[in-house]
């Protein structure tokens, strides 16, 4: 059995392709102005990537915030739902989920059979999210990847108090004319992040098999703002960005049976 879980994100399209319950082949791709077209060419792609054609594809789930949409789909799961079933599978002793992406940020907590038993979400003008990393990253003229790495080799504690993307962006340019280093107000800006999305994971529970997912998970300068913040060491899986495919690849994989 062929089956495919397609993850529309506001970013990426992200696709996993399963076959008998093993991972196949996967593929991402910006999603731009065209979210059908480019979630057709990454379907296509995945397929290449498991050597076999898009037309043997049995079923298709989507999730993400474009799943209504997404091309070829017999069904869809929440970004929720998906999240808490890839984790489930590829970390089984989890059951608090951070799921941050571009837009927004989740915090789910499930159960030993990965079921969503419940989670909050961090919305707030993009402050807790990718995005927000990317505005100051764009403040600090260094580039995203950059933008980590910095935070890595300040051991100073700057607090940033704006809730907003915008009032945070001038913060950042009110410590660059006060002469204060790049690698400190990184920190500072991954510590404002990571204290936000803590926060969000306290309103319904932490445990310490807590998994890290999407794509600023990749962000070593976050990562290490939420192992300080949590006191504990985060657990983030390869692939972090696909788990949400994943997710759904699973889902179809229950609902085609």
């Amino acid at each position: 059995m062929i089956i495919a879980g397609v993850d529309m994100g506001s970013k990426f399209v992200k696709v996993v392709i399963l076959k008998d319950g093993a991972i196949q082949g996967k593929a991402t791709e910006t999603t731009g102005f065209e979210p059908i077209e480019a979630a057709s060419r990454c379907l296509h792609s995945a397929a290449e990537a498991s050597g076999i054609k898009a037309t043997s594809i049995e079923y298709i789930t989507a999730t993400g915030a474009g799943r209504k949409v997404a091309p070829g789909a017999n069904s869809d799961i929440t970004d929720v739902g998906a999240a808490a079933k890839g984790v489930a599978r590829l970390h089984p002793p989890a059951r608090t989920v951070l799921d941050i992406g571009a837009e927004e940020g989740r915090s789910i907590k499930i159960d030993a059979n990965g079921k969503v038993v419940d989670f909050a979400v961090n919305e707030k003008c993009a402050a807790g999210a990718g995005a927000f990393a990317e505005s100051m990253a764009r403040a600090l003229e260094v580039s995203l990847e950059e933008f980590g790495k910095l935070s890595l080799q300040s051991n100073k504690s700057i607090p940033m108090n704006a809730q907003c993307a915008v009032f945070a962006e001038s913060e950042v340019v009110s410590l660059m004319h006060a002469q204060t280093p790049k690698q400190d107000i990184s920190r500072a800006v991954h510590d404002a992040i990571a204290s936000r999305i803590i926060s969000m994971a306290r309103r319904i529970g932490i445990t310490q098999d807590l998994v890290l997912i999407g794509g600023l998970s990749y962000n070593p300068g976050f990562v290490d703002a939420l192992n300080r913040g949590f006191e504990f060491k985060v657990h983030v899986p390869a692939d972090a960005e696909y788990v949400g495919a994943l997710g759904a690849a699973i889902t179809a994989e229950e609902r085609n049976r």
